[in-house]
């Protein structure tokens, strides 16, 4: 994806726009890996970063390291320029709490869900919503229209 974004900005940026109005909003996957550009974040249209899994995979709540560093840097990039974040690869309750304690409160992983076909994704929202509306929604999770799963920030 990234790759395209490198040999027509002017078209893709321009693409991006017309979704946006339409209503699509723009995320910038494996952010961090490959070709990530900065200039991309302030030239297109991106509503949210995808935090590779290649730094969620060695968290533990209270970590240090590069992984940390990294995840907060995306964090504050991101939170600066307005940006949503979302982390990819959650597999450990660890690793989530991890994200929670640096602030990161979206993400997608097998903790939450295995990826499923669209029907089942479909009534998975739909059960969601029912269960939001009889307010008996478990308190760790919850979907949002993006299927994307939210880490247990419940207002």
């Amino acid at each position: 994806t990234e790759g395209a974004l490198l040999e027509n900005p002017d078209h893709i940026r321009r693409t991006l726009e017309r979704l946006r109005e339409a209503g699509v909003l723009a995320q910038l996957d494996d952010f961090g890996t490959g070709y990530s550009s900065l200039s991309y974040l302030h030239r297109l249209p991106i509503h949210t970063l995808k935090i590779d899994r290649s730094f969620v995979q060695d968290l533990a709540p209270g970590g240090v390291g590069s992984s940390v560093a990294v995840v907060r840097a995306i964090k504050a990039l991101a939170q600066s320029m307005g940006l949503e974040v979302i982390a990819e690869g959650i597999e450990t309750e660890l690793q989530r709490e991890a994200l929670l304690d640096l602030g990161v409160t979206l993400g997608q992983g097998f903790l939450f869900a295995r990826p499923m076909p669209g029907e089942a994704m479909r009534d998975r929202l739909l059960l969601d919503q029912r269960l939001d509306a009889a307010e008996t929604a478990p308190s760790d999770w919850s979907t949002t229209m993006a299927a994307q799963l939210e880490m247990g920030i419940h207002g």
